[in-house]
């Protein structure tokens, strides 16, 4: 019986993440295996951690997580290779792209003899303007879903979630619209218990020009920063990120790493873990729209918050 995979895509910052991280701490025994962009983008607690090799990070809780790097097929693969086999495979996409693609190949026949495409879940971030779904990559993340999960409810006023609401019927959108308080989604409803029957075929449309909109800066120390001048820094940087995140030790609190996030023009912090042997004591990734932020004004803004700087 082929595998059932859930495929998130959602734009950046949109909460993607925490509902992988979700799914995964509450499998309730289901081997689930998460095929995410990089590592330091899953936040398991420590005690679900029990191990790594060949790539792969196992779960104490059964299920696994590995880093898809290269080809999307030879990932998949390699899971449906090991032994025991998981049950689940979810696939989190980059923020900024075009999950039509990726459908596309997950509709090869080869492919869907051993792993069907289930399920596919947008996340859309309910404190974002409704005229976000103008943007063309929004829509083509919403064209192709079958569930769109409304996330940071929380943090939005009190008719953010139906404005949205109001705004995907707009486009009619036909997928169902739930809330993700937290990420939290049942899995029922993403893994469905009736899954000895044929995929259904996706209509993607026809295939578009790959569009370079993003691009990724990098910006790196041994020092420690000070927080009141990277919270300078970052205010200066907001209107020209579309995302950013990091690890560093600031100088108010040596020896104690920090994780950096931005997203939808918050910043948030929370504890982080030591840097390996060898890595620069502050890494940031910043994302930011092609031409509009230059590294040099990065690194120039970024210096500031650098002790002596």
């Amino acid at each position: 019986m082929p595998v059932p995979i859930l495929l998130v895509t959602g734009f950046l910052g949109a909460g993607k993440t925490t509902v992988v991280n979700h799914l995964l701490a509450r499998a309730e025994g289901r081997r689930i295996a998460a095929v995410v962009n990089d590592f330091g983008a899953i936040n398991i607690d420590a005690e679900l951690i029990a191990g790594a090799s060949d790539g792969v990070v196992s779960l104490a809780n059964g299920c696994i997580c590995c880093s898809l790097e290269g080809d999307l097929l030879r990932t998949l693969s390699t899971l449906l290779r090991r032994d025991p086999k998981p049950e689940y495979i979810v696939i989190e996409t980059s923020g900024v792209a075009d999950p039509a693609d990726i459908v596309r190949n997950l509709m090869d026949p080869v492919i869907l003899r051993e792993a069907r495409l289930e399920t596919v879940l947008c996340v859309m971030d309910a404190t974002a303007p409704p005229a976000a779904l103008e943007d063309a990559l929004h829509r083509s993340q919403l064209r192709v879903a079958d569930i769109v999960a409304l996330s940071k409810l929380d943090l939005a006023d009190a008719g953010a979630g139906t404005r949205m609401r109001a705004a995907i019927r707009a486009l009619r959108v036909p997928a169902v619209v739930v809330d993700a308080q937290h990420g939290e989604i049942p899995a029922t409803l993403l893994f469905p218990a009736e899954i000895d029957r044929p995929a259904a075929p996706r209509d993607v449309g026809s295939r578009r020009p790959a569009e370079e909109r993003f691009e990724t800066l990098s910006w790196t120390s041994d020092k420690p920063i000070s927080l009141p001048r990277l919270q300078q820094a970052i205010n200066r940087l907001a209107p020209k990120l579309a995302r950013a995140k990091g690890l560093f030790e600031t100088i108010e609190q040596p020896g104690r790493p920090m994780v950096f996030q931005f997203a939808g023009g918050r910043a948030t912090l929370a504890p982080g873990d030591a840097p390996a042997a060898g890595a620069a004591r502050t890494r940031i990734v910043f994302i930011a729209e092609l031409g509009v932020l230059s590294k040099g004004e990065l690194d120039g803004i970024m210096e500031a918050c650098v002790a002596g700087g």
